[in-house]
């Protein structure tokens, strides 16, 4: 998402929400899509981000990852995602440091993000577009709190909120509450679209972002 009025906004007409999880490539790219989408509508279009965490089955009890977890995950599929997320770098004409992202644990930043979303909505695009430009653009490591201080301090959001919130126990447990709930509702991988009760999974492109807005 490129510009910063992804909060709620009375002059939208249509709403579309989003499962994502920054450290998933293929959520990148689906930025990218829904970006590109976003610039050919004459309308504004509301985005509902909803925080998903693709590593929940391998934390330990203290919320560390466990990488010696078998996921089912091996080379093989590794080498086909790396190819999935070339191929889709160039039809999106996306910029990209990396394909994966394996060693980043995305859960700090989807905290501090989930609490500008609720007190700074204004401000949560560009915050948002920050954590992915940094860790796909840029290669920083957005599990370190000091990275998304400086995103934050970039954004014009306050330091220590961010610091303090990433820190906060209560909101902690209440986007472990949310991973629990999108999987509940049938969200098991990410990017998962939803509008007006119509679904789309994975980086599709613009014009299937389109005919899902439109309910085509």
């Amino acid at each position: 998402m490129t510009d910063a009025d992804t909060g709620s906004t009375p002059e939208a007409t249509d709403r579309i929400e989003i499962y994502a999880d920054y450290v998933c490539p293929f959520c990148y790219l689906g930025t990218r899509s829904l970006a590109q989408y976003r610039e050919g509508r004459d309308e504004p279009l509301t985005v509902d981000w909803h925080p998903f965490d693709l590593r929940s089955g391998k934390r330990n009890p203290d919320g560390s990852i466990d990488h010696d977890v078998d996921d089912g995950k091996g080379d093989e599929y590794y080498e086909q995602a790396r190819q999935n997320v070339r191929r889709l770098q160039e039809e999106y004409d996306a910029e990209m440091a990396q394909e994966i992202a394996t060693d980043v644990d995305s859960f700090d930043a989807q905290v501090a993000s989930w609490y500008v979303k609720g007190e700074y909505p204004e401000q949560w695009g560009a915050f948002d577009e920050a954590i992915y430009t940094a860790l796909w653009q840029d290669g920083r490591d957005i599990g370190d709190v000091d990275v998304l201080a400086d995103l934050a301090d970039d954004c014009g959001l306050p330091v220590d909120e961010i610091r303090d919130a990433v820190a906060d126990d209560g909101i902690r447990a209440e986007l472990e509450d949310l991973f629990a709930e999108a999987q509940q509702t049938g969200v098991t991988g990410v990017p998962t679209f939803v509008s007006d009760g119509h679904v789309a999974r994975g980086a599709v492109p613009p014009e299937h972002v389109e005919r899902l807005v439109d309910g085509q």
